[in-house]
């Protein structure tokens, strides 16, 4: 069985209630150096210390570090989602490479995609 992603970040606290807003998902554990989040379908999302964080760049750049992965998060209203995510403090990425797809970035720089529902 799949439990779930941990994720570092410098301050895996203030990820997790970012995710926890956007994602609409409760947190079920948060203690210095681990938060963690509970989805509907029963996975976890995890947030873990890391004190020598580097930020990803995106898009990839030589020689800096590059992202490891990345959230695809389905939306209904991707103009309003954008609009939604950055006011909880997220930043959307200058490079766009779809139309109905949203590159942003977390507050820990990790960029996440919000994805048009088109049914």
């Amino acid at each position: 069985m799949w439990w779930g992603v941990a994720i570092e970040a410098p301050d895996p606290s203030g990820l997790a209630h970012f995710y926890s807003e956007l994602l609409e998902w409760p947190i079920v554990n948060d203690e210095p150096g681990t938060a963690i989040l509970a989805s509907p379908g029963g996975t976890f999302l995890v947030f873990q210390q890391a004190i020598d964080y580097v930020r990803p760049v995106w898009p990839p750049l030589h020689g800096a570090q590059r992202p490891m992965m990345h959230l695809d998060i389905q939306v209904g209203d991707l103009e309003s989602s954008v609009v939604q995510a950055v006011a909880l403090g997220a930043t959307e990425a200058g490079a766009q490479p779809h139309q109905n797809v949203r590159v942003l970035l977390d507050p820990a720089g990790h960029p996440f995609c919000l994805c048009l529902d088109n049914e």
